[in-house]
């Protein structure tokens, strides 16, 4: 089965800068389809990056907050750490900000076509969904905001298990003793600090 839209405006990937720009470009009075990839909006950082990684920092602020103020006299007990608990509030930071974006862009009126979306020609593009339906949005401008992806390193054995991108070890189990970590971005910088 084939669908066909027509519209003003595609924005290709709905991270920060594609949400911000369908936004905009909705408030304008443009008809206005975002095209993403993810089940979600938000892109890497809301999904599976910045957000979830600030979330784990802030928990370990809290841990060495408590910590601290055993020199102004308040001790605490030794932290009992339920990873599971942990993640589960993770997921429902995320979850409660990927709802907002979803209803900022109803109220917007933006449409949005979940697939992986690639040029056909200079004024269509066609979005294969994850159950394989294909359509093609037929568009007068085009804003690609595409964002990042985790590249594979070829001096590093991906095989090994204990080689995980930032995605990974956002899903540990368990917390090891030791880590290192490859690359100075936030993420990683994050990651290092958790």
């Amino acid at each position: 089965m084939s669908n066909n839209i027509k519209t003003q405006v595609v924005v290709l990937g709905a991270g920060p800068g594609g949400y911000s720009a369908a936004f905009r470009a909705a408030d304008l009075g443009l008809d206005v389809v975002l095209v993403e990839s993810r089940e979600t909006l938000g892109g890497v950082c809301l999904n599976v990056g910045c957000i979830p990684s600030k979330a784990l920092l802030h928990v370990a602020k809290v841990i060495d907050d408590a910590a601290a103020m055993a020199s102004h006299g308040v001790t605490f007990g030794k932290p009992e750490i339920d990873l599971d608990k942990i993640r589960g509030w993770k997921e429902s930071v995320i979850a409660q900000l990927t709802g907002g974006l979803g209803s900022m862009g109803k109220a917007r009126k933006v449409s949005t076509v979940y697939g992986y979306g690639k040029f056909t020609s200079d004024k269509t593009i066609e979005v294969e969904g994850n159950d394989g339906e294909k359509t093609t949005i037929t568009f007068d401008n085009a804003i690609i905001a595409a964002g990042s992806s985790v590249i594979d390193l070829p001096f590093i054995p991906n095989d090994d298990p204990r080689v995980i991108d930032s995605t990974g070890a956002l899903e540990l189990k368990d917390v090891p003793e030791e880590m290192l970590v490859l690359g100075g971005g936030i993420i990683g910088l994050e990651m290092g600090t958790v």
